[in-house]
């Protein structure tokens, strides 16, 4: 694909999504890859762990509502629209069912189904400047692709409330006080990062890892 790319070094796998635009919203096209992305991983015995990130100023802008393929669906019949709405959910559990150790490096913004995406992995490294938001209150909508009840899982129900409700934008600092990055890198930095923390789980037992 044009937008995402995989790369394996070894047991380390580098997957890339990436418009090359400011915003790296993502399409109806670039979610089913990244869905069938993490899905070609399940009975990977090589690769022990993956590297995730998007776009080098913005990992991504959420879902993009301007896509025609989604406008396509949303205006189709009750069964379609139902069809486009599991699309988001399908891509999170793929990418959360994965028994590689996965690592999401996040450099900008990180927004909605974007951050969804996110915590459906078992690590966030983000760069110093990056930025967390869950606009979805504010422009009608509800938090959806169960995303609630992962957050809860990192942060508590209080903490969930205050992000969803609010709306509000966090800064890296602060998603890592409250436990949703676990590293907080120089700018431009949170790739390497990511892969450094991938050597650390490559280095272990494999299948110890796998279990755990």
């Amino acid at each position: 694909s044009e937008n995402i790319t995989v790369e394996r070094c070894g047991s380390i796998a580098h997957v890339r999504f990436d418009r090359s635009d400011n915003l790296n919203a993502m399409s109806l096209d670039i979610i089913h890859e990244l869905t069938e992305v993490a899905l070609s991983f399940h009975d990977d015995l090589e690769t022990i762990a993956v590297v995730l990130t998007g776009g080098p100023e913005s990992f991504s802008a959420g879902i993009d509502l301007r896509d025609t393929k989604l406008q396509d669906l949303l205006a189709d019949s009750l069964e379609r629209r139902r069809q486009a709405l599991m699309i988001g959910p399908k891509m999170c559990r793929a990418w959360e069912s994965m028994e590689q150790i996965t690592i999401c490096a996040i450099e900008g913004h990180c927004v909605g189904g974007a951050l969804a995406l996110a915590i459906s992995c078992d690590f966030r490294i983000m760069g110093r400047s990056a930025r967390l938001k869950v606009p979805e209150l504010k422009l009608g909508l509800n938090m959806s692709w169960q995303s609630i009840p992962r957050i809860v899982h990192l942060v508590g129900p209080v903490k969930t409330k205050q992000i969803i409700l609010f709306a509000e934008e966090m800064t890296a600092e602060q998603a890592f006080d409250w436990g949703l990055a676990q590293e907080v890198t120089e700018d431009g930095a949170a790739l390497a990062a990511a892969t450094a923390m991938a050597e650390k789980v490559t280095a272990m037992p494999p299948i110890p890892v796998r279990m755990t």
